[in-house]
């Protein structure tokens, strides 16, 4: 068979990059976890709507539930503040805090972390302090924080920082610790440098431990935001709720009595949050892919 005859061939055999297209939209759509997930989010949506229509229906509204504003009235209002150019700047106010704290955190932290795994000096001299501080909740350094550096903003970076710096150094240290110091002996024994055994040895074995420390920080980092801009009065944002973050946003609307607004600022740093964390993950798996699943 000729070269062309071949060639012709292998194209009627193999389908065509569209199908194969269709075929992956058609499958992510069929999956039964997103099958599964999208009857979670109806039944926590059917049991908000009845929760908070209840008066109507009973002498009592239900506790609790009975008092979060209807569906319906988070919808208006997200679709009122979804053209409010205030709203998307408290988005990148907060996103711009998480993301400068949660740098310094991992700039800090990984080769802090490092450190101490390998030197038993350093561990014995700054592991007891690190011990006695990580117990300090990040929101107790926000007074501390607000006198000591010049700025609001810096102030709620730093608390940010503190709350992504505890769980990556952890991570990255039981990582570090778990590795086999026979591995590390072998290979340097064998002629390894320090620079091709931390390479080719240690930063893989740590790899994975650091994205499960960075993906647990950048979660407590929005959690800490949002409490630090609402003591803080929202940084540089001052007493507007435009640019004042997200945190801001919902203690504004809870001082103005819009109700459905605390509701849209909770969902939008739920939000922030999973992409945020769906952000690492996917970085992790491409950084250790010996740790893939297999397809099924």
């Amino acid at each position: 068979m000729s070269i062309d005859a071949t060639t012709r061939l292998a194209t009627e055999i193999a389908p065509p990059a569209t199908a194969h297209r269709r075929f992956d939209v058609r499958r992510i759509v069929l999956d039964p976890r997103r099958r599964r997930g999208a009857v979670s989010w109806l039944v926590v949506l059917l049991i908000w709507q009845l929760g908070a229509s209840s008066g109507g229906w009973l002498a009592e509204p239900l506790p609790w539930i009975g008092r979060l504003p209807a569906p319906r009235d988070v919808l208006a209002a997200a679709l009122e503040l979804g053209v409010d150019p205030g709203y998307w700047h408290s988005w990148l106010a907060s996103g711009g805090r998480v993301l400068l704290g949660f740098a310094a955190a991992v700039l800090c932290g990984v080769p802090f972390s490092l450190l101490l795994a390998g030197s038993a000096r350093v561990r014995g001299v700054a592991y007891p302090v690190f011990e006695l501080l990580r117990p300090v909740p990040p929101l107790a350094w926000v007074p501390a924080a607000i006198i000591f550096w010049p700025t609001q903003e810096l102030s709620i970076a730093f608390v940010i920082f503190l709350g992504a710096f505890y769980p990556i150094v952890l991570n990255v240290l039981g990582g570090a610790r778990s590795v086999d110091a026979r591995f590390l002996e072998t290979a340097r024994s064998l002629g390894a440098s320090r620079w091709s055994v931390f390479r080719r040895l240690l930063l893989p074995a740590v790899l994975p431990a650091m994205a499960v420390g960075m993906e647990v920080g950048i979660g407590i980092t929005w959690e800490v935001v949002v409490a630090a801009e609402m003591i803080s009065g929202g940084g540089a944002g001052g007493a507007s709720a435009s640019g004042g973050g997200l945190g801001f946003l919902i203690w504004s609307s809870y001082v103005g009595g819009s109700y459905p607004q605390i509701i849209v600022g909770m969902i939008s740093i739920g939000v922030a949050g999973y992409a945020s964390s769906a952000l690492l993950r996917w970085v992790g798996a491409r950084l250790t892919p010996w740790r893939r699943e297999p397809a099924a």
